[in-house]
């Protein structure tokens, strides 16, 4: 039993299937799958924010998803495409029948299928994003839109297709935000601290949702977005779930802002200097952001950076989000070359785990459902790696050192199990011989690569280990190698 203290919600332990786990899947699906449209860009929102400032972030949104944003904000090739595609009469809200057309043809069966086959242990479905359209019938309707919500319950649709292939489902909420509510656009870091519903029903309408989710749908996760209402009580919604999922777990981001702070910084001047405050933040190095997440995380049972990979293993749980592309709902103006590589992918999982961290990589399906092309070919290429080096990822933990290289410069990341450690080279070695040094272990009883049935004949010499590999060594986007200590 928790209660709604501060001192008994950090008593919860991250329960040990979320360590084991290590991968997850995103899915961004909504209104925003209609028009499918956001700015092309080679860089991250991340990247654009360091190049150009906060404010292009927003003027240059690469996220499908923020479509309504963008488009009130008349300066974007949104707000340009939306009045060609759509005139000027045409209101965001306007695509739900649309959406609830397109919704019949969906197959949530076919849809976790793929998931299944990628090797996601998880599932984490965009339940309301800030466009503030439920993708379930609750019955907490919106005071302000009629219809608001999905005409089918895709919620529960999902979590039981999902259950049906044990997985894990997880529910996220965009807690501090929707535009259902809330008109004024955000274009730099002031308006979106603003950017929380005034209206004072606003606070309960969100806490009804997270205990009607947590009732109705028994997700394993809650995963809050960009904030919660200030006049909400977080903790109790946190000692319910715990007490009825002590399994669960909760991400880190319900920061509340008290109404005080969000009317002080409407002043032009303090608001200017908070948006370079926050630019000159972003811009530092980033070993500042990570002490930043961790100091705030004991609430929490992990971290969610986003499009961002820590440098070092962390002691607290992480978790990172991303696209397979820039985006993370779907964007139809994006090609095969805006998205991740099979190697890319494969790569930013190995680097994830190995310090302790776990990957939720997006789907975007499309306004129908179903997974596009590029998105599916890179979900089975991953899985199909899992299936020979599953081992070296699932059930893992960090070993003493996350990586090194091959003398020949073949990046390695480590994982370990109990007396095995797991050296995975991020290459393909050109020789038969393969050095890799500073270990930190010089004990071994044998060595084998996984998914080929051969002892591989090995040797110390000074600080380097030298292992033989086999001429026949298949090409591999990365390399498995067990090592029993």
């Amino acid at each position: 039993m928790f209660k709604p203290t501060r001192r008994s919600i950090r008593k919860h332990k991250v329960p040990q299937w979320y360590h084991d786990v290590k991968l997850g899947i995103f899915v961004h699906w909504g209104l925003y799958s209609i028009p499918a449209f956001a700015e092309i860009s080679a860089k991250n929102y991340h990247e654009i924010q360091k190049d150009s400032g906060i404010e292009s972030q927003f003027y240059r949104n690469p996220y499908a998803e923020w479509y309504q944003n963008s488009l009130r904000l008349k300066e974007t090739k949104t707000y340009e495409y939306h009045q060609k595609q759509y005139g000027s009469e045409f209101r965001y809200e306007d695509f739900a029948p649309i959406f609830n057309q397109e919704i019949r043809k969906w197959n949530p069966d076919e849809m976790v299928s793929i998931f299944k086959q990628s090797g996601a242990k998880y599932v984490v479905l965009v339940a309301k994003h800030h466009d503030g359209f439920t993708l379930w019938p609750s019955k907490y309707p919106n005071p302000y839109k009629k219809n608001y919500h999905a005409s089918r319950d895709i919620v529960w649709e999902l979590t039981k297709a999902v259950k049906k292939q044990n997985l894990r489902m997880g529910l996220y909420y965009s807690g501090k935000i929707d535009w259902s509510f809330e008109e004024n656009s955000i274009n730099d870091f002031v308006t979106m601290l603003d950017n929380e519903p005034k209206q004072p029903e606003y606070p309960k309408y969100a806490e009804n949702h997270w205990y009607e989710l947590i009732d109705t749908y028994q997700p394993w996760i809650l995963w809050n977005d960009i904030g919660y209402p200030a006049k909400s009580n977080k903790l109790k919604i946190f000692a319910y779930f715990y007490t009825k999922n002590p399994e669960g777990v909760i991400n880190n981001r319900w920061t509340q802002i008290p109404s005080i702070v969000r009317w002080c910084i409407r002043h032009p001047i303090i608001g200017k200097i908070i948006n370079n405050i926050v630019f000159r933040m972003i811009t530092k190095n980033k070993k500042d952001s990570q002490e930043s997440r961790e100091y705030y995380l004991p609430l929490y049972d992990f971290s969610t950076p986003e499009y961002q990979v820590e440098s070092e293993i962390k002691k607290y749980k992480w978790e990172t989000c991303r696209g397979l592309g820039s985006s993370f709902g779907y964007n139809k103006k994006e090609s095969e070359k805006d998205y991740l590589s099979p190697k890319e992918l494969i790569h930013q999982l190995i680097d994830v785990v190995s310090k302790n961290g776990n990957l939720l990589i997006n789907v975007g399906p499309k306004s129908d459902g179903t997974i596009p092309d590029f998105q599916k070919k890179l979900l089975l290429e991953l899985g199909n790696w899992l299936k020979v080096n599953g081992e070296a990822i699932y059930e893992t933990r960090p070993w003493k050192i996350p990586q090194s290289e091959t003398k020949c410069g073949i990046p390695i990341r480590f994982t370990s199990k109990e007396l095995t450690i797991y050296i995975i080279l991020l290459g393909n070695p050109q020789d038969t011989t393969i050095r890799l040094k500073n270990l930190g272990f010089n004990q071994i009883k044998k060595i084998e690569i996984l998914g080929m049935k051969i002892e591989l004949e090995w040797k110390f010499d000074k600080n380097s280990l030298e292992v033989n590999i086999p001429n026949s060594l298949p090409a591999s986007y990365a390399h498995s190698f067990k090592v029993s200590l």
